[in-house]
């Protein structure tokens, strides 16, 4: 019987620095002499971004590929919004009456928190029926809290797999407790962030949101629009809201976008109709 070949012939950074790390400063403390891959200011230099571009992209591709995560559905909405029984208990203990106020908006908001989850429970539940991994399509979203938490939670909840992009931000935002464990990444880069949004998303579903959402929502309509990307379902729920903040409808009438523009979105009202937009788009039974 043939002796098993190594699959390489040398040591990993890790193996090497744990082995000589006592002999890297030999010299003294000058940074000069610190390996390149292991001197932080040297890597957080300006001339040294393209490499920090690269290793954004590629960690989470590594990852993401050693779990078996082929396709995603992207999922978008307001960092403010919180579940039904969190809004009961700010109105519960609420004081003063902005404290009041405040808690009956949330109230008001919580549907679309729960209409998040919900989807997030769809997604999985198809994924259980589903013996091959390439055949899965996993909740990802910014990782943060609000409607990103709820679509987690709601694939977490069922047992699924859900990925977190999560991004620094001066007022740091921390990843929601419903990411699967090595499924939650840390971007330094918006745009490194949102190609990762995009490179295996097969559906993006949008939720009335602010400024973040309407960035990261045009820029996968302005892709597709200009066939920079496969089409894709974009899906926005709560037609109320969308229609009442974008006139897509006056856009055409203006000339500024086509009538066939408007067939990349579908508008929805529940997460049962969105995930029924990406049942038709790619006949899932």
């Amino acid at each position: 019987m043939s002796p098993k070949l190594p699959v390489h012939n040398s040591q990993t950074i890790t193996e090497f620095l744990n082995l000589h790390h006592s002999h890297i400063a030999e010299d003294g403390s000058d940074d000069s002499y610190k390996f390149a891959f292991d001197d932080e200011a040297f890597l957080a230099r300006r001339e040294t971004m393209g490499i920090r571009f690269e290793l954004e992209l590629l960690k989470p591709e590594v990852l993401l590929k050693e779990h078996g995560i082929d396709h995603t559905i992207t999922v978008f909405g307001s960092t403010r919004f919180v579940s039904h029984q969190h809004a009961l208990d700010l109105e519960k203990n609420a004081k003063t009456p902005e404290e009041a106020a405040v808690a009956k908006k949330a109230i008001l908001h919580s549907k679309y928190y729960e209409s998040a989850r919900q989807f997030g429970a769809l997604v999985a539940h198809y994924n259980e029926t589903q013996k091959l991994n390439s055949n899965k399509l996993h909740i990802c979203t910014g990782g943060g809290p609000g409607i990103m938490e709820a679509a987690n939670r709601g694939a977490f909840e069922v047992g699924d797999k859900t990925i977190g992009f999560n991004i620094s931000l001066p007022r740091e935002q921390h990843p929601n407790p419903y990411i699967s464990p090595g499924l939650s990444f840390r971007f330094h880069y918006f745009a490194l962030r949102k190609m990762h949004f995009m490179l295996r998303a097969r559906a993006i579903v949008a939720y009335p949101g602010g400024f973040g959402s309407f960035d990261e929502l045009f820029e996968v309509l302005t892709l597709i629009q200009t066939k920079k990307v496969v089409p894709i379902p974009v899906i926005l729920v709560g037609k109320d809201y969308w229609s009442e903040m974008v006139n897509f409808n006056h856009m055409v009438e203006f000339g500024v976008i086509d009538q066939e523009d408007m067939n990349i979105i579908h508008f929805v009202e529940t997460a049962e109709e969105a995930w029924q937009v990406i049942q038709g788009w790619y006949q899932l039974s």
